[in-house]
Parts: structure tokens; C-alpha cells; sequence
């Protein structure tokens, strides 16, 4: 990969990691991370290399702290329309390929976002979390109104964002943002356990499987139920099954090919 100002991007072992790299300004989000992560997710889309990517961020305080403050003033209802970053983290819950967020800190407001676009977020134990927009008068305009009340229920993302409430590592659990909490040193590694399970299992099977539960929670019950018949439909006409049923009965590990 190009080198980049705001952010690191490295390929191990099928395994994409994007770090935001801005440790004195809390890893907060500006126009040119965005752009930059951007440009990393276009490049490894159709990557054979990058099965999955893992969102952190630099240092041990922050995953990301948010936007960046000073350059909110400059926001006007151009750029408001625009919808940069909703947009992006709209690419990032479409994403052909499974994504997530290891929260190394505190993650806020577009921070928190970006992790609730990936489809698993994990902790470290001195993770913070919370949509404080309302504090600055505006309100989380990259999907956190619409991304937390999905994962959390409406109750407690109303009362979290009219309060700015901010959630331990531990409260974060509880209310089912994370799936796990590591410790700081443990962090990368359990988030590389996640992904290399998932990696194991059939990249198309993984990849209609996020298809149809993304697009699933959406819908009725009943037109979940025919994307879930209609993608296991075409899984079967796929060679991926055919291994996956042939190691399973040779008691072998599979070999996929994504095909």
C-alpha cells in the first residue's frame, strides 16, 4: 500500500488492518482519514489477498475519539448534504468482505459509529463509548441514530444520545454493542482469533450470510425469510458446498475456493 498521513494499512495472513493514525488528536476523523480510508477499502474490495479487515486505532487511549472538533465550525449545509462520512460508513456495513472494530479506547461519537458499521466490535478494558453530539448542539449524522437503536433498542439509544451517556467497557457488553472485552495487550490478537475463524468457513457462505442479515433486519420477517431460502439456493449450486459436505463426511478440513 501507498503511504498515508492519517491512517496505516497492512495485509498478514489474509487479515486487512486499517489503523488510525492520529495518537495526538485521539485518532479524531478528518476529511483526509476518510478519504484515506476510502481509498484503502477501494483498493481491497477485490483484493484475493484481504479476506477481512480490522478497524483500530493508534496508541492505547483512543480507537477513534470522534470528529475532529476544529474542523466542525467550517461544517455548513453543503457539506452537511454531502454526508461524507454517512456514506462511508454505508460502504463500510455493505462491505463485500466481514470487518471488524477493535476498540482500543475510547470511542466516540463518529468513533462509535464507524465501529457499529462493522459487523463485530470487540473492547479493550478501558474502552469508553457514547454519542455526545448533542453536547456540541448537533446530533450523530454518520448513522448513529439509526445504527445504535438497532443494536442496543430504542429505549436505551434515546436516552444515550439525549443524555450523551458514555458506557464502560463493561456497560458496552451488556447492552450487546461489543461481544467481548480484552485486555490492551490482548486486544489485536483476539480480534485476529475472530477473523481467522470466520476466514476459515466459506467466503461465499460469509458473504451472502452478511448479505441477508444486513439487508434482513430491514425488512419484514417474510422477505427475510425468501433472501435467506434464495441466497441458501444459490450456495448449493456452489463448489464451496460440495467441499464443505465432502471434508466434513472425509472427516478433513476443507479446502475452499470461493467458488
Amino acid at each position: 500500500m501507498s503511504e498515508f498521513d492519517t491512517i496505516v494499512a497492512e495485509v498478514e495472513g489474509q487479515i486487512g488492518t486499517i489503523t488510525i493514525n492520529r495518537p495526538d488528536k485521539r485518532n479524531a476523523l478528518s476529511k483526509t482519514v476518510l478519504s484515506e480510508v476510502r481509498q484503502v477499502l477501494d483498493t481491497w474490495r477485490d483484493d484475493p489477498e484481504v479476506g477481512a479487515i480490522v478497524f483500530t486505532g493508534a496508541g492505547e487511549k483512543a480507537f477513534v475519539a470522534g470528529a475532529d472538533i476544529s474542523q466542525l465550525a467550517h461544517y455548513d449545509l453543503p457539506y452537511g448534504l454531502s454526508a461524507t462520512m454517512q456514506k462511508l460508513y454505508d460502504e463500510i456495513e455493505a462491505y463485500p468482505k466481514p470487518t471488524l472494530a477493535a476498540l482500543n479506547g475510547v470511542a466516540m461519537g463518529g468513533g462509535l459509529e464507524l465501529a457499529m458499521s462493522c459487523d463485530i466490535r470487540i473492547a479493550s478494558d478501558n474502552t469508553k463509548v457514547g454519542l455526545p453530539e448533542t453536547t456540541l448542539g448537533v446530533l450523530p449524522g454518520a448513522g448513529g441514530t439509526q445504527r445504535l437503536s438497532r443494536l442496543v433498542g430504542k429505549g436505551r439509544a434515546v436516552e444515550m444520545i439525549l443524555t450523551s451517556r458514555i458506557l464502560s467497557a463493561t456497560e458496552a457488553l451488556d447492552y450487546g454493542l461489543v461481544t467481548g472485552i480484552y485486555s490492551q495487550e490482548e486486544l489485536l490478537g483476539g480480534a485476529r482469533d475472530i477473523v481467522e475463524k470466520i476466514l476459515s468457513k466459506g467466503p461465499l457462505a460469509i458473504q451472502l450470510a452478511k448479505l441477508v442479515i444486513t439487508n434482513g433486519a430491514e425488512t419484514d420477517q417474510r422477505t427475510g425469510l425468501l433472501l435467506e431460502r434464495l441466497a441458501q439456493t444459490l450456495l448449493y449450486t456452489t463448489d464451496d458446498k460440495a467441499e464443505g459436505a465432502d471434508a466434513f463426511l472425509s472427516k478433513r478440513t476443507p479446502q475452499f475456493q470461493g467458488k
